[in-house]
């Protein structure tokens, strides 16, 4: 802290809890939005709704976000895609083999999204994006392509280490998208279309599923690997050995 912020904090304690709640105002924005767009939908939220639940006003609001377009964009941004670049980067460290990261993949979608109320963003485009063709063109680009284009990764590495076997991957993808759509709808939608009544234990869901899929896509030797690693943890790449001193 510099010695004018200090100074400041010290001596006026209300300007400085203003500057604070202040810089926390985008976060909190973002947050009540978030829940409102889950809850209710993005055609039924209203700005000044969002602002209530904040604690702030509808013209605060709109000093960070000037339309409910792009408030909806901004938690877009913070919940979805803006996670892309931390799972790229972890595609890249990954030390293990292909069905490793493939159910490390499932897994880890669903604590960091899954899990959260970012999911039911998935559930509101599906269910309103025919009516905000922008909205539906940026989750478009900015979630749904980068999510394609990480699991071809995953799906590409595999036929290049022969884990897995020569596939049509701009179909292949769905095999690992299309249960976890399922789950995201099933926890934010009606039960009536499940069998018990009671949505599916995730944990429990997400490793059959992510057998199942595996069970098609290996090769024998990917299937070995496989099953020698069925609970292995994710580990990083090793580090990158210096170059030899000249």
């Amino acid at each position: 802290m510099s010695p004018s912020r200090f100074l400041d904090n010290a001596l006026c304690p209300v300007r400085a809890k203003r500057e604070r709640r202040k810089e926390a105002r985008p976060g909190e924005l973002l947050e009540a939005a978030l829940d409102l767009f889950v809850e209710k939908g993005f055609a039924a939220t209203r700005s000044e709704e969002v602002a209530a639940r904040a604690g702030v006003s509808k013209g605060t609001l709109f000093l960070y976000f000037p339309s409910k377009e792009e408030l909806f964009k901004a938690v877009v941004t913070e919940t979805l895609s803006g996670r892309f670049a931390e799972w790229n980067r972890e595609y890249e460290e990954f030390a293990g083999s292909t069905p490793d990261m493939l159910r490390y993949c499932m897994r880890t979608w669903w604590e960091r999204v899954g899990a959260t109320p970012a999911s039911g963003i998935t559930k509101l485009m599906i269910t309103e994006g025919g009516n905000f063709p922008e909205l539906a063109a940026f989750y478009q680009r900015e979630v749904v392509r980068p999510c394609h284009d990480l699991v071809r990764r995953i799906l590409q590495r595999g036929i290049e280490r022969g884990e897995f076997v020569p596939l049509d991957l701009d179909h292949a993808i769905y095999a690992v998208i299309a249960p976890m759509l399922f789950l995201m709808l099933a926890r934010h939608s009606s039960v009536a279309c499940i069998g018990d009544g009671a949505p599916p234990d995730p944990e429990r869901y997400i490793a059959a599923q992510s057998e199942i899929v595996l069970q098609g896509l290996c090769t024998p030797e990917g299937r070995r690997s496989a099953a020698r690693t069925a609970d292995a943890p994710w580990r990083p790449a090793p580090p990158a050995k210096p170059p030899p001193a000249s």
